[in-house]
């Protein structure tokens, strides 16, 4: 292309699973020619609790370096990956708070017209994976977003079978990322950043 998409990755990660999907999906952008930015959201939990979690504990201080996101990086992007663990069946409190820091932006219409897409992850099968991803999407709505999911767009998408977004269960850390959630990645990186190249050039 001759202008890369602008992509944003954007995710929160208590133990590390949405971490690692989220550079995954980084990855997968680059390849198919964009400019990524790969950010995490800020971390409301106290010291304490991510330190009595040594999981946690680990994966906070790994992703040090990682960039918090700001809503100046949502201006930027073409394209929008939001990353999160299953919280009840609902997004986490951390991306939820950054997202509602992007009123000033949404006021403007600055958030309408691009492309968004979610991934999650969870401890346990059933555990509110497709519940989260559409509770997000609610949001998306109120952008004026393009919601694109991956759907069952690849071969590859009936074997991981969430046609939601890349999707995860880590069975409380006992399950690392495999091959089936990097393919689901992959696949969700490469759509979204196609169509926000097609949105662009058809502007």
């Amino acid at each position: 292309m001759a202008t890369p998409v602008n992509l944003a990755v954007v995710y929160y990660s208590s133990t590390g699973t949405i971490a690692e999907i989220a550079r995954e999906l980084r990855d997968a952008g680059v390849k198919a020619g964009a400019e990524v930015r790969l950010l995490k959201v800020a971390e409301l939990a106290p010291q304490a609790a991510i330190d009595s979690n040594p999981a946690w504990a680990a994966n906070h201080a790994a992703t040090a370096d990682i960039h918090e996101a700001t809503p100046e990086d949502i201006e930027w992007a073409d394209a929008v990956l939001f990353g999160t663990p299953t919280r009840f069946g609902n997004v986490s409190s951390q991306l939820k708070q950054f997202i509602d820091t992007l009123g000033g932006l949404w006021a403007q219409g600055k958030l309408a017209d691009k492309v968004y897409s979610g991934f999650v992850s969870s401890a346990t099968a059933h555990a509110g994976q497709e519940s989260t991803l559409l509770a997000l999407y609610n949001s998306i709505h109120h952008f004026g977003g393009i919601t694109v999911s991956p759907g069952f767009t690849d071969p590859a998408k009936f074997i991981d079978g969430n046609p939601y977004g890349t999707s995860h269960v880590d069975a409380q850390g006992n399950n690392p990322v495999d091959d089936t959630t990097r393919a689901a990645a992959r696949i969700q990186a490469e759509r979204a950043v196609r169509l926000a190249a097609a949105l662009r050039a058809a502007a």
